[in-house]
């Protein structure tokens, strides 16, 4: 994509800096553009330029904070091209801040590569901490966040991402996902194919925006939500997915479903006593269909 801007710096020479260059890499608003922390604003104040994943989006932040540092282009096809302009301009003494189009760069956003190279290089990488979506899902989901795990995007093919999903279905730390408007209802739709109702899934939509909104439930309860409610599929998404019990907890259920659907078989047929199973505990009808089966025949033997 390209990011024209008649105003980018496309020189050395207009920069001035008496102090040693560092880049640094700052947190701007998700949403909300009260959420930029003081130090952002001084540090995009003081800078000699700064690197924009678009510099026609971020100059509605600065314009916002009158904030008029020069800009340039820093994105996901540019990005290794501009490894040495950065390096020749921080070894020379100036200071560079790059941002994304909102929260925390290089978290599935532009700067990896180039930070990267600048480290390799000895050149200094500063950090101006701040807004995060991930972090701020994580943060109202009422889900476990003494450790969890981040993938990013998942793919966008069903067959593709119906494959990614199965890593998960035997995972115990909550998996925090990225998912765009035009995908959350297909992606939502493979969670329930894949690993079914028997973990709490949470979405978080438009964070710190107006229609800032937390869905949870079980993946099923979700799919027919976003049906009803078409405005539910509007926005930006983190989608978070419960861990699965561990392995103690586990022989735990088993033992209890096995108990349950021992009454339940011994009175309805296996259908019925799965059905009922199913919506008791909200394990995977072909877990409980494959008990139910056992116990069945362990009767009749």
């Amino acid at each position: 994509m390209t990011h024209p801007d008649s105003k980018e710096v496309t020189s050395l020479e207009s920069l001035s800096s008496n102090h040693p260059g560092q880049l640094l890499v700052v947190a701007t608003p998700i949403g909300n553009l009260s959420d930029i922390s003081q130090r952002a604003l001084k540090t995009l104040r003081d800078v000699d330029c700064i690197l924009a994943e678009d510099t026609r989006h971020s100059k509605r932040l600065l314009g916002h904070y009158g904030i008029n540092t020069r800009l340039r282009s820093c994105h996901e096809h540019n990005e290794e091209q501009q490894i040495e302009w950065v390096s020749e301009a921080l070894n020379e003494g100036k200071d560079i801040a790059l941002i994304s189009d909102a929260g925390t760069p290089l978290i599935s956003d532009p700067g990896f590569v180039l930070v990267r190279a600048l480290r390799d290089r000895g050149l200094q990488v500063v950090t101006v901490p701040g807004p995060s979506s991930i972090i701020a899902a994580l943060s109202i989901a009422g889900l476990p966040t003494d450790s969890f795990i981040y993938d990013g995007f998942l793919p966008a093919k069903a067959s593709a991402r119906e494959v990614a999903l199965k890593h998960y279905a035997d995972e115990t730390r909550t998996v925090v996902l990225l998912e765009s408007s035009h995908r959350i209802a297909a992606c939502i739709a493979s969670i329930a194919k894949v690993i079914g109702d028997s973990r709490t899934i949470v979405i978080a939509r438009e964070l710190t925006k107006r229609f800032e909104t937390v869905l949870s439930g079980s993946a099923s309860s979700l799919v027919e939500r976003l049906a009803i409610d078409s405005d539910q599929s509007k926005g930006e998404f983190v989608v978070m997915i419960a861990g699965a019990a561990s392995s103690e907890n586990n022989d735990e259920m088993q033992t209890s479903l096995r108990a349950l659907l021992t009454v339940l078989v011994d009175e309805l047929p296996v259908k019925q006593a799965v059905g009922l199973a199913v919506k008791l505990t909200g394990v995977r009808k072909n877990e409980a269909y494959s008990l139910a089966q056992e116990i069945r025949d362990e009767i009749a033997g």
